[in-house]
């Protein structure tokens, strides 16, 4: 009786690190993180332009005798890796398949670069210089132009729901404008491959104009309308 008692303890206690173990792993997800090195490490610098800018002001040597975390496994310092295009995959992404959407970005890129230098060798030669050639240029431009800086919430108050102006974070504003892009495509009528609706979209919105803009314009404009209701914020 003693021994399987002893067992059954045994076992239980085995069952219960498992569960925590468990539990730890599920807590941690897909969060990056450099828990494990103490706060007097420093973060990386794999860019190679960034790398070279130390040089020059002398942060380099200083950073000589200063222990570095090590790089995450998607930092590299290759000239084709961006974090925006690469954060604008994800977003495009659907069911895991991250092979398709990065092929589908490619194809958005080179329709771009087909457009614009069409448009390049078809214009005079003094408005030439004002016509962006490369599709990354282009994809941050569009970003840039249709980030909202205000939101509405809904916050209730004496029975009733009021529509609340409040300003935005920037990492909501960067989910607002490229979740815009994305489904926007998606909503597009035409029957075209997503590609080509997306390269038009990312050029229209480079040049502040198009669907996506528009989009942002009239958020701002019911901000505007609703701005009575911003002490709520408050309260």
């Amino acid at each position: 009786m003693i021994m399987a008692g002893i067992a059954t303890q045994a076992r239980n206690l085995q069952l219960g690190l498992k569960k925590i173990n468990l539990s730890s792993f599920l807590s941690l997800g897909s969060v990056k993180s450099y828990s494990v090195f103490p706060p007097s490490y420093v973060k990386p610098i794999f860019k190679k332009d960034q790398q070279a800018l130390l040089q020059e002001t002398g942060e380099a040597d200083r950073l000589a005798h200063v222990p570095i975390k090590p790089a995450f496994h998607d930092e590299t310092c290759s000239e084709f890796h961006d974090p925006i295009a690469r954060k604008f995959t994800n977003f495009i992404m659907r069911k895991g398949k991250k092979a398709l959407a990065r092929s589908l970005l490619e194809q958005c890129f080179e329709t771009i670069k087909r457009r614009q230098l069409d448009r390049y060798h078809n214009s005079k030669p003094e408005k030439r210089s004002q016509i962006i050639l490369d599709p990354l240029v282009i994809l941050h431009k569009a970003i840039e132009n249709v980030t909202p800086v205000m939101e509405l919430l809904g916050i209730k108050k004496g029975g009733n729901t009021y529509q609340v102006p409040v300003p935005v974070t920037e990492n909501r504003r960067r989910f607002l404008a490229m979740s815009w892009l994305v489904k926007t495509c998606k909503e597009k009528e035409a029957r075209a491959p997503y590609a080509e609706v997306l390269a038009q979209e990312l050029i229209n919105a480079s040049n502040n104009t198009g669907r996506v803009v528009k989009k942002k314009q009239d958020l701002h404009k019911q901000c505007e309308a609703n701005r009575a209701y911003a002490h709520f914020r408050w309260t």
